[in-house]
């Protein structure tokens, strides 16, 4: 990928800021598990936030290849702290998009400078992967919507300034089509979180919101009632080509703390970069990153130009998580006993990578998607409730 001036400035920013501020304390912030908001403002004075955001709102207005550029990057220091990049950039793209002037120009500035968390409240207890099927009620009064429900794993639930909720404002009879995008701050009266302990990325704090009769102004509805399936949906295709580069980016910071140190262990008397049984597998591995890598620019690539790319999208979904946690576990046993301990990077970047195999849509999903793309909705959904 041949990349602008201006691309390469901006990558060498993320990268100098990746490699020297956030990669030394990774695991130190997982261990604190809160996001760091004068992390965020220093991340916001460089710039390295909200980059996609408009510049009318204080952002830079790039594309989703350089947002990947930087997600990947900053990824290679600390994976979660990337994830905030990545869910302000989409949580910013369904405000931008769908917002009253008013409440756009409250709240969009205030993420490229990183006075903002904003959360993706979608998820419910009872459906999981089936967005068309949410049960949190939006009912209007006036010049308000009342909220009641539950959310689940709501990413930054502790944390968040503000949610986009997704919410059923028609009947569970229309589906998808009753559901209506909100943006919720959370300091709303009526507003309950709970945390989860988590297997990894514990500075996402992920967890559940509680909506006791949430009043919520009128103009904080993004778009029109019903019109919020779509929306999110939308929003996935730019997201999973953005998760996959975020996974990518650790899996490559293993490799290359892999690669050095085969050149420093010796073993029966010399380096043990010399054994096909230790290179070949990260050789593997460097070659299945740079082709997952490769798949999920392509997909930006499309969705600049405006092209279709939810196949693409749903194709480095599933390929770019389970690729990283199969190489960050090879790295790891490369090291040998040294690996396995706690005091080493490669067993958190693990963790981490495995929990976005669930998170945005499982491999199952995405590969359903793919099937329904190539096959029709018939082949992969009716037929097979028929053999069930």
């Amino acid at each position: 990928m041949i990349l602008s001036e201006d691309q390469k400035a901006l990558l060498e920013a993320a990268r100098r800021f990746s490699r020297e501020r956030l990669l030394p304390t990774y695991m130190q912030r997982e261990r604190e598990g809160r996001m760091d908001r004068a992390l965020l403002r220093e991340m916001g004075e460089l710039g390295l936030l909200g980059v996609d955001v408009a510049p009318e709102f204080g952002g830079m207005g790039v594309d989703g290849v350089t947002t990947g550029l930087i997600v990947e990057e900053l990824a290679y220091g600390d994976f979660n702290v990337s994830a905030v990049v990545l869910v302000m950039s989409l949580c910013a793209t369904v405000i931008a998009r769908n917002a009253s002037p008013k409440v756009a120009a409250q709240w969009l500035p205030r993420v490229p400078r990183g006075d903002a968390i904003l959360a993706l409240s979608i998820t419910e207890p009872k459906c999981g992967s089936d967005a068309g099927a949410l049960q949190l009620k939006a009912r209007r009064d006036g010049d308000f919507y009342v909220l009641d429900g539950e959310k689940t794993s709501t990413t930054y639930c502790d944390s968040a300034d503000a949610f986009v909720v997704f919410a059923r404002t028609g009947t569970p009879e229309q589906g998808a089509r009753g559901v209506t995008a909100f943006l919720v701050p959370s300091d709303m009266p009526g507003i309950q979180t709970t945390t989860f302990k988590d297997v990894g990325s514990r500075m996402s704090s992920r967890g559940s919101v509680f909506f006791d009769s949430v009043k919520i102004p009128l103009d904080h509805r993004l778009g029109d009632e019903g019109k919020g399936f779509s929306q999110v949906m939308a929003g996935f295709d730019y997201s999973r080509a953005l998760i996959a580069l975020q996974c990518l980016g650790a899996a490559q910071a293993s490799l290359d703390e892999a690669w050095a140190y085969t050149k420093e262990r010796e073993a029966f008397g010399g380096p043990i970069a010399r054994f096909q049984g230790v290179s070949f597998p990260l050789v593997e591995g460097e070659t299945l990153v740079a082709a997952a890598r490769q798949l999920s620019y392509h997909a930006l690539s499309l969705r600049d130009a405006g092209e279709p790319h939810t196949v693409e999208a749903a194709m480095v979904k599933w390929m770019g998580p389970k690729t990283a946690f199969d190489v960050i576990h090879q790295c790891l046993l490369t090291f040998g006993h040294y690996g396995w301990s706690m005091d080493l990077a490669h067993q958190q970047r693990m963790r981490d990578v495995m929990g976005l195999e669930i998170g945005d849509g499982t491999a199952g999903v995405m590969k359903l998607i793919v099937a329904r793309a190539r096959a029709g909705r018939a082949a992969t959904a009716e037929r097979n409730l028929e053999n069930a």
